[in-house]
């Protein structure tokens, strides 16, 4: 977690930005709501939670994908074990990340629950109802190596404008490759050649409306077998 980390400042107190892409972690207008609006509804969830549903990410950033999906999870009154895999070339430091988690006081639980395995063990852990998985380093690489199959997608990198290699053809053919059947995909992006990337990945890609300003979005459905 601390080799190649990612370089941050903070913006009005507590809203952290990439300094190597010079971009924010989360929304301006409401980091968790966003994250609701875009990843959590648009792959459809809670609704498709079972027991080994399986969430993949392109962008771990702050870790906040993560706590609002297990937050939903135990909310929605799930059993069994949510699967969560992460390709994160620039990991936050521990503390840079929980500092940043904190901006949100309904996720604080679950902020503190996890907080010890951003030390001790950040490549992966398990809970009870979380199997979490942390693939570092860049998922142009990473990625055609892993060996899972996603039932949705977060996919979560900084804006196709300034960090052009996340949204890449070729990688989105990746993430196509590694989608389950009726899997589905999210993204706050509505990037024409993101779009284009995704359907040429085997998606069918519907654009919706965005969080706050933002008019758009994406949402996709990889075909039934």
């Amino acid at each position: 977690m601390q080799d190649q980390t990612a370089l941050i400042a903070w913006r009005d107190g507590d809203l952290p930005v990439s300094t190597r892409f010079d971009d924010p972690y989360f929304s301006l207008q409401g980091g968790l709501a966003e994250t609701a609006h875009v990843f959590l509804a648009g792959n459809d969830l809670p609704a498709r939670f079972r027991d080994g549903f399986h969430i993949a990410e392109l962008g771990f950033g702050t870790g906040l994908n993560l706590l609002s999906a297990l937050h939903l999870w135990r909310g929605s009154g799930q059993s069994g074990q949510l699967q969560f895999t992460t390709f994160e070339a620039f990991p936050l430091r521990a503390a840079d990340m929980l500092r940043a988690q904190s901006a949100f006081p309904v996720l604080e639980p679950l902020s503190s629950e996890l907080a010890p395995f951003w030390t001790d063990n950040p490549a992966g852990f398990t809970l009870p109802d979380l199997q979490f998985t942390m693939v570092s380093g860049d998922a142009r690489e990473t990625l055609p190596h892993w060996t899972g199959q996603a039932d949705a997608w977060f996919l979560d990198g900084f804006s196709p404008a300034k960090n052009p290699e996340m949204w890449q053809e070729s990688l989105l053919a990746e993430v196509g490759r590694h989608t389950h059947a009726g899997g589905t995909a999210a993204t706050y992006t509505a990037a024409g050649f993101v779009r284009r990337g995704l359907q040429a990945a085997g998606f069918d890609v519907q654009r919706r409306q965005g969080y706050g300003t933002k008019r758009h979005m994406t949402v996709a459905r990889k075909a039934q077998a």
